[in-house]
């Protein structure tokens, strides 16, 4: 077990595959249903959403905050090896859950309610409202990390060609551009998770 545990991509095929039992056994009970596959976007949706949020949420809470206090001889340690893998990890989850969370919308019938915040209907549908605030507030913070963050963190750790004085003004706007994607995210986790449980 520990060989297993010790190699991180053989962990996550063993997961892969776990969940893919898990998913034929949802398949041979609604497999013809088209709730099955409402529920594998909405897995989708949660896995990368966890790790597009978690990543964001390790760089504010922790790298952000801890990097003035890390030693100059061991800050490139960060820049060069950890942040661009997770900055990796973080851009494509951003893109995954985006995707599939208009996907989801799609499938279940309410992308254009929610696009125009409930307002498409009349009277206008709170559930639509608030579901379309949380889209809306994702999709923000999906361009966030697509338009801003990963461009200024290129320059920023050395990625693109550029001045010290042009890798500070980038390394200062994927940190404000990140905090911004930290002030959004709670009452964008507020209204995902809180819609399906208000009104289902």
């Amino acid at each position: 077990m520990a060989g297993l545990l010790s190699n991180f991509r053989n962990t996550i095929i063993v997961s892969v595959v776990l969940s893919l039992f898990i998913l034929a056994g949802y398949y041979v009970h609604r497999g013809s249903d088209a709730a099955f596959y409402e529920a594998v976007f909405r897995w989708m949706h949660t896995f990368f959403g966890i790790l597009w949020i978690g990543l964001l949420y390790y760089f504010n809470f922790v790298q952000i905050r801890v990097m003035p206090d890390i030693p100059a001889e061991l800050k490139p340690g960060v820049s060069k090896y950890i942040a661009p893998e997770a900055l990796f990890w973080f851009r494509w989850a951003a893109l995954a859950t985006w995707v599939m969370g208009v996907i989801l919308a799609i499938d279940r019938g309410y992308l254009l309610q929610a696009i125009t915040l409930g307002f498409a209907e009349s009277p206008p549908s709170p559930q639509h409202s608030f579901i379309g605030i949380g889209m809306w507030l994702a999709t923000i913070m999906f361009l966030n990390v697509w338009v801003f963050i990963w461009p200024n963190q290129k320059i920023a750790l050395g990625m693109v060609e550029a001045d010290a004085d042009a890798k500070a003004k980038a390394a200062r706007l994927a940190m404000l551009f990140s905090r911004t994607n930290t002030l959004l995210s709670i009452p964008m986790l507020a209204c995902m998770t809180m819609n399906q449980t208000m009104f289902g």
